[in-house]
């Protein structure tokens, strides 16, 4: 017999977003498929940075704080159409040099298995505000 097949509402966006609010690598992961990927805002190639995997996944979602260590996202906004979701809020951080982001951003996802399977993330190109 096989497991129950989870599915992802906008309820399960909040939730991984307030996870990412409150810094909590742990219960970020606990949404992510085993075969996860990631594709960071920034990055050489065209998708940013890919991170393949939990462990390179998890290492990406750490970045994120380690390079805001006071980031948010904020104002949430959450959609999921069948194996699809798209998150949009506005990402506040400041960096170590005391300059700030704040623009708004979207991920769009794919779901497998009731997990978050792809997590694809886009910020607008706003110039740092002063430190």
């Amino acid at each position: 017999m096989t497991a129950p097949q989870m599915t992802i509402t906008p309820q399960t966006l909040a939730a991984f977003a307030d996870a990412w609010n409150r810094h909590d690598l742990d219960a970020l992961m606990s949404f992510m498929h085993d075969d996860c990927l990631f594709h960071a805002v920034a990055g050489p190639d065209l998708l940013g940075r890919t991170f393949s995997g939990r462990a390179e996944v998890s290492d990406g979602f750490k970045a994120a704080w380690t390079n805001f260590p006071d980031a948010a996202w904020l104002d949430g906004e959450h959609f999921v159409v069948g194996d699809r979701g798209v998150s949009e809020c506005t990402f506040k951080g400041t960096k170590a040099d005391g300059s700030r982001i704040e623009a708004r951003m979207v991920d769009v996802f794919t779901f497998q298995d009731g997990k978050i399977l792809v997590k694809n993330a886009y910020r607008k190109d706003r110039p740092a505000l002063a430190a």
